[in-house]
């Protein structure tokens, strides 16, 4: 920062792409309402990507460019480092660096933040610098500011979130227009909502990562990402979507946060679910996120918006500048904290014992006794059935019949094993469709 009577902080950004063209466009655009704000102006100083030669579309100095992004971090002339490379190789070496030469970063990374978090908390705090990354979880939606700020009176007892619009999308069109999975997905991507290889949003990475920063933050430790249960869209079908509709729910790829009480285990885990149509996240649709909290105090508390794009994730970034700028300003590095331990649970219960309800789709062969043997199973293994429904098959009784139970809570290790049991009798026409029903989140 100079010592001019207006100050200026000055941004290293490292990643030219879509979000690195927002933040320089906005930043351009909105100078003076943000200096009017703050009390300080936000300015480009250096820019790194591997191509400089691309026009972006908004007006870049010729002294700003640079392949090189160590040279950006290094510069004594930039005060804040903004890292949009992503990926967690040299994401993490630039970010380090920028630690070691007493500069805050902002990233929008979150598989770094989720992989290597607690080593870049550690590498912030030796060296008494900001690291703010909001941008990293629901794109312009401020749920990390509010877990570590807003809500910080509150003993978090659950976080319910629909944390990645690509899949939001597909599940929506799958719904609405009634297509299948492969349908929706293609339109998505001709939409431009789905990227080239899709694989990280719809088989729940993405979802999961998010999760873990959300769920690390409320609950004081840092989750290990490779113990959270992850399940995607994939193997979805537009029948169980359907009959999802058909009960009165919407199914949706939810990130599960909850705490029972304290001390004991917290539940992180990321698959699609059906949620009562008359929930607010049922109402979410299209590219949208939303994050639906409940605190002892606050109580029920909804955040929501666009989960990605390039204004959206901006903005966010911009927010956390601002933030940063402010510190600086006032001389307060660290005034709230990347992340702070604190001990009141232990650590997190393995999908096994989790207990919900759950709908399960099976494909039966028409004949006397096969609901009687099915029935024993779930029995046997004290699961008790809320409902069933038989639909009939169109086109005779040689192709059976369709099952539908809808369960009271039960034990998701009960309920894999009578899964198991009833897929291996010679009634049983082909892999059942299992789906989690979510409706505690009506309260937390």
């Amino acid at each position: 920062m100079d010592g001019s009577k207006k100050p200026v902080v000055r941004v290293g950004l490292l990643g030219f792409g879509t979000i690195g063209t927002g933040v320089v466009g906005h930043l351009i655009g909105q100078r003076q309402l943000i200096a009017d704000r703050l009390g300080c102006s936000i300015e480009i100083a250096r820019i790194a990507d591997l191509d400089i030669e691309r026009d972006r579309g908004v007006k870049v100095e010729p002294g700003w460019m640079t392949r090189d992004a160590f040279e950006v971090v290094r510069d004594p002339n930039v005060d804040v480092v903004v890292e949009l490379i992503g990926g967690t190789g040299i994401a993490k070496a630039v970010i380090l660096e920028a630690f070691r030469n007493g500069k805050p970063v902002v990233t929008a990374n979150k598989a770094l933040i989720c992989e290597h978090g607690p080593e870049l908390f550690e590498a912030a705090r030796a060296a008494g610098q900001d690291f703010y990354f909001e941008a990293s979880v629901g794109g312009g939606i401020p749920i990390i500011k509010d877990l570590r700020e807003g809500l910080v009176g509150n003993q978090i007892q659950s976080v319910y979130g629909i944390l990645n619009g690509t899949c939001n999308y597909i599940l929506t069109r799958m719904a609405e227009a009634g297509l299948d999975f492969d349908q929706a997905l293609a339109e998505a991507s001709q939409k431009g909502y789905a990227e080239a290889d899709p694989s990280l949003d719809i088989d729940g990475i993405d979802t999961m990562h998010k999760a873990v920063i959300l769920a690390s933050l409320a609950y004081g430790f840092w989750v290990d990402y490779q113990e959270v249960y992850t399940e995607g869209i994939r193997s979805l079908q537009a029948i169980d979507i359907a009959c999802a509709q058909e009960l009165g729910y919407e199914v949706k790829l939810l990130a599960v946060i909850r705490a029972g009480s304290t001390g004991g285990p917290v539940e992180v885990r990321v698959h699609p679910a059906m949620l009562p149509k008359d929930h607010i996240l049922a109402s979410v649709r299209g590219v949208y996120n939303a994050a639906f909290t409940t605190g002892d105090v606050v109580g029920q508390h909804l955040a929501f918006g666009r989960g990605a794009g390039m204004d959206a994730t901006t903005s966010s970034v911009i927010a956390d500048l601002a933030d940063i700028s402010l510190n600086m300003l006032h001389q307060c590095p660290r005034r709230v904290a990347d992340f702070r331990k604190h001990a009141n649970y232990s650590g997190l219960l393995p999908i096994e014992d989790v207990e919900t309800r759950y709908y399960i789709r099976l494909s039966v062969a028409d004949q006397p006794g096969v609901l009687a043997r099915i029935a024993a199973i779930f029995g046997d293994l004290r699961i008790s059935i809320a409902s069933m429904i038989q639909h009939e098959s169109e086109h005779g009784s040689a192709e059976g019949v369709t099952l539908i139970f809808l369960t009271h809570r039960a034990r998701e290790a009960s309920i894999r094993e009578a899964v198991r049991q009833v897929e291996s009798l010679p009634t049983t026409l082909g892999p059942a469709s299992v789906l989690r029903v979510e409706e505690d989140c009506q309260g937390g």
